[in-house]
């Protein structure tokens, strides 16, 4: 559970590469607010005759709005874009600075032989296909479904993660998550979740629209050439064919995945099989051959986090005739792999998943490639150099104080509900006592020393380091859960809250300007920042985190009064935000976006009382402007139509300019600006949504 509006899976160098958002405001109604349609033209200029009530994150970002372009490079371009582009340009200087340091230590000589290798182009070219035929060899040397039983299992990676960063799916046929147990907090289990598919989402391949349908018809175009830029079809009628049947399969897969909304419920979540339950409940693939291959042989307890699809893939393999599966294997390798491929497998990626998918006109420079891949290999060996320069020791101590005091106003807000039971009041009040907050960086920081690293081979520094990464977490399983680790590394800019762990993470990169500026005002660095370690902190109180007690175990300790006021307090918001419209056929999903919503609104709350208890007989009516307008203008942002409308439909994130109006839940936000009946965002009195 993380603050980053996010459609694709996060690649480190940038928390929101492949986001994206045009429009501007939200009415009641889910329209565009009058004013706000009247002020706002289409590249988002708003004037200065619009009213906050209206459109409160149009009025408070209204001279960024109008001056900001979002690069070619980019589906979305925003405060946390803008900041992490500007954490990005620093941590490449550190890393060009390794060849000319005789200093160096050996992790850091790894991270510049890792960027340099993906930097030399020259020699990716002069490679070709060479690094890329003995991994189709291995899967054309597939003799019978024994051998793809193997093939599917020494595909698995510990590359998902469904409650820290939403990584629901992997385009491997299943991929693995280590962590605590959501019943054994004291064990770290193999969780199993749903996989294989090439676009972000089933709704991609089952949604009945024309938009859906012109990407599914682009993508069956991708595959094939794919296919044939690695010669695994020889004619274009040969590739257009084995694509067709390697597309009919994954409509199969995604016909089985749930939903993006039941991937984010932790009670269906919920599943305990042995692994002679495999065998019962999914029929269809051997699966003690598989377990042996993705190296898991010796588990013998899996948490199956979505059922339908593990059921569903399993008769596949057994349904699906050998050729189709080995041309998809075929095709899934050659695409996973195609960034550190020649240049017309990286033009081909993007034309599909930048251009296509998020509407991105241009691809990234390669230096911004580069770091990116670097960060995935060993993101907290970059980490590592980039706090040593730029996070300095005093930066740590104010927001540890911030932090301090928002945990200790999220806890009198809890004193102070007067629905909640007393049994109820001291496990939330158990969960803050016991919260482990890290700012910055890691207690302990990760080893690469089994990593290897060669200056000329992208490619196989590529391969290394997933299964590296892969062996470091499957290595979780044989040891105890540690709740100070890090699920972030330092220099991405994000936040997180770990339920299983009961820990909350807020890397350095974050915590430096729009976001945190020591020289601001404490209103504006209450307003963002701390609405921010605010939000994480309300995430242990969420629809999700509320499931979870102070020691990580999924239970319910809730007296079931209180569980229902909860509930209904939840669907108010629910409906507030299933009202916001950003296009005629697409509007918000209330329930998808839910855990980040009540985030928002109980985090803002917390730290907004933590600004004032903090300025005491300072506080103002100014200083009250700050605040809000400082939370606002952290939420600036805009973005390209497809790649919004790819995050309305699979991100748990709310649009920006929705999270932003948020503040019309709040008393004090209708005070501040003299928001009146009549204005857009106006909510009478009991409307407004009021839960922490």
């Amino acid at each position: 559970m993380n603050i980053s509006w996010t459609p694709v899976r996060t690649v480190i160098v940038l928390a929101m590469c492949g986001t994206a958002l045009v429009t501007t405001g939200a009415a009641a109604s889910g329209q565009t607010p009058p004013a706000a349609r009247e002020d706002v033209n289409a590249a988002g200029t708003a004037h200065a005759t619009l009213r906050p009530g209206d459109d409160f994150f149009a009025w408070a970002n209204k001279d960024w709005l109008a001056k900001t372009t979002i690069p070619e490079d980019r589906s979305r371009w925003g405060a946390m874009d803008n900041l992490a582009e500007d954490t990005n340009q620093r941590i490449v200087k550190l890393i060009e600075g390794v060849d000319s340091n005789k200093k160096a230590g050996p992790e850091a000589r790894k991270v510049a032989d890792y960027y340099n290798a993906y930097m030399d182009e020259s020699a990716i070219e002069a490679r070709g296909t060479a690094p890329l035929k003995p991994l189709l060899a291995q899967v054309g040397a597939i003799k019978d479904k024994a051998g793809l039983m193997r093939a599917l299992g020494a595909s698995v990676r510990a590359d998902v993660d469904p409650l820290n960063n939403t990584h629901f799916a992997t385009e491997n046929i299943f991929g693995v998550w280590i962590s605590p147990g959501l019943h054994d907090p004291a064990h770290n289990w193999p969780y199993l979740l749903q996989g294989g598919l090439g676009m972000p989402d089933r709704a991609y391949y089952l949604d009945n629209n024309e938009r859906m349908a012109g990407l599914r018809s682009q993508y069956q175009k991708h595959i094939a050439a794919m296919l044939k830029l690695a010669g695994y079809a020889a004619t274009d009628a040969d590739a257009d064919a084995r694509a067709a049947k390697i597309f009919a399969l994954e409509v199969d897969i995604a016909n089985t995945h749930g939903t993006r909304a039941d991937s984010a419920d932790v009670l269906k979540a919920d599943n305990t099989w042995t692994r002679k339950d495999f065998a019962a409940n999914a029929p269809g693939l051997d699966w003690d051959a598989f377990f042996k291959a993705a190296r898991l042989g010796g588990q013998e307890k899996f948490i199956v986090w979505h059922p339908s699809a593990v059921k569903g893939e399993a008769a596949l393999v057994d349904k699906i005739d050998l050729a189709t599966w080995k041309d998809y294997l075929a095709f899934h390798t050659i695409n996973r792999m195609a960034n550190v491929l020649p240049k017309a497998f990286v033009d081909q990626r993007f034309a599909f998943y930048g251009k296509a998918l998020s509407g991105t006109p241009q691809q990234s420079m390669r230096w911004k490639r580069a770091l990116g891949a670097t960060n995935e290999a060993m993101d907290e060996a970059v980490g590592k150099l980039y706090v040593a320069k730029y996070f300095p020791a005093e930066n740590k101590a104010q927001l540890q104080k911030m932090v301090a005091n928002i945990v200790a106003a999220f806890g009198k807000r809890v004193d102070k509900l007067d629905w909640m039971a007393p049994a109820t009041r001291a496990q939330a009040k158990e969960k803050l006592k016991t919260l482990y907050v890290g700012v910055g960086y890691p207690d302990r920081w990760k080893s690469y020393a089994g990593l290897k690293v060669d200056a000329k081979d992208a490619f196989g520094n590529a391969l290394r380091a997933e299964a590296f990464h892969t062996d470091q977490e499957f290595a979780k399983l044989h040891a105890k859960p540690d709740r100070t680790d890090w699920s972030m590394p330092p220099q991405l800019v994000n936040a997180v809250n770990l339920p299983l762990q009961n820990a909350l993470n807020f890397p350095a990169a974050i915590l430096q300007p729009p976001f945190f500026d020591p020289k601001a005002p404490d209103a504006v660095n209450y307003g963002a920042i701390g609405a921010i370690i605010g939000h994480e902190i309300s995430h242990s109180f969420d629809d999700q985190g509320s499931q979870f007690d102070a020691q990580g175990r999924l239970r319910d300790w809730w007296t079931k009064e209180d569980m229902e006021h909860f509930k209904a307090a939840s669907r108010k918001l629910v409906e507030q935000y299933n009202a916001y419209k950003p296009y005629p056929d697409l509007a918000v999903n209330g329930q998808l976006t839910l855990s980040e919503n009540l985030a928002d609104l109980a985090g803002l709350e917390a730290s907004y009382d933590a600004y004032r208890a903090a300025a005491g007989k300072n506080a103002s009516a100014e200083s009250d402007r700050q605040f809000f307008t400082g939370y606002a203008q952290s939420w600036r942002t805009k973005a390209r139509e497809a790649a919004e409308r790819r995050g309305i439909l699979t991100d748990g994130h709310a649009p920006p300019q929705y999270r932003t109006a948020t503040v019309r839940n709040l008393d004090a936000w209708y005070k501040a600006f003299d928001v009146q009946p009549g204005q857009a965002l106006y909510l009478p009195p009991d409307e407004r949504v009021r839960v922490w």
